[in-house]
C-alpha cells in the first residue's frame, strides 16, 4: 500500500460542446472528407492571442489549398456573433505572428501538413467586450466546416485575422 495524496475540490466553470458531425479531431480515424481540421491551445501575451489551425491530408490523394480558411466567430449557441468583423491576413491585428502575409496555393500530398493562424487581441476600450467560445471554419470552399474552441475574447475591437 502507498500512501494517496489528498485530493483538492474542482470545480467545472464552463463547458463547451460542438456538434459530432464538426467536431475537431487531433488524431485517431481519418474523416471521411481525407483532411483534418483543429486548433491548438494557442499562445497569449499582453492581449494578443494566436491560435494555430492544423490541417492534416489524412487522406489517399492530394489535397489542394488556395488562399485562407474560412472563419466564422460564434456565440454560446453556436450562431454567429453580430458586429464582428473577420479580416484575411493577421498582420491586420499584428505582425510577425506566422499568420500574415499573402497565401499561396498547396497541394498536400497524403501525410503533409499546412496551418494558419486565428489571431486577435484582447483590448478592452469603451464598449462592451465580445467574446465568441467557438469558430467555425472552412479549410475551403465547399469543404464540411469544423468548430473550434479557441475561445476569441475578441475585447471591444471586434476584429478576428485568419490569416493564409
Amino acid at each position: 500500500m502507498t500512501d494517496v495524496p489528498e485530493c483538492s475540490r474542482v470545480e467545472v466553470t464552463k463547458v463547451r460542446c460542438v456538434p459530432v458531425d464538426e467536431a475537431p479531431a487531433e488524431g485517431g480515424r481519418c474523416p471521411s472528407s481525407g483532411v483534418r481540421l483543429y486548433a491548438d491551445d494557442g499562445d497569449a501575451a499582453m492581449g494578443l492571442r494566436v491560435v494555430t489551425l492544423h490541417l492534416e491530408n489524412c487522406g489517399t490523394g492530394t489535397f489542394r489549398v488556395d488562399g485562407s480558411p474560412r472563419a466564422s466567430p460564434l456565440g454560446e449557441d453556436h450562431r454567429p456573433v453580430s458586429g464582428v468583423r473577420v479580416l484575411h491576413d493577421g498582420s491586420f491585428i499584428a505582425g510577425s505572428t506566422g499568420a500574415d502575409g499573402p497565401p499561396r496555393p498547396l497541394a498536400l500530398r497524403p501525410g503533409e501538413r499546412a496551418c494558419a493562424g486565428l489571431v486577435w487581441r484582447n483590448t478592452v476600450l469603451s464598449g462592451t467586450p465580445v467574446n465568441a467560445p467557438y469558430v467555425r471554419v472552412w479549410a475551403e470552399p465547399g469543404a464540411a466546416p469544423v468548430m473550434v474552441t479557441p475561445e476569441p475574447d475578441l475585447g471591444t475591437t471586434g476584429k478576428l485575422a485568419v490569416g493564409p
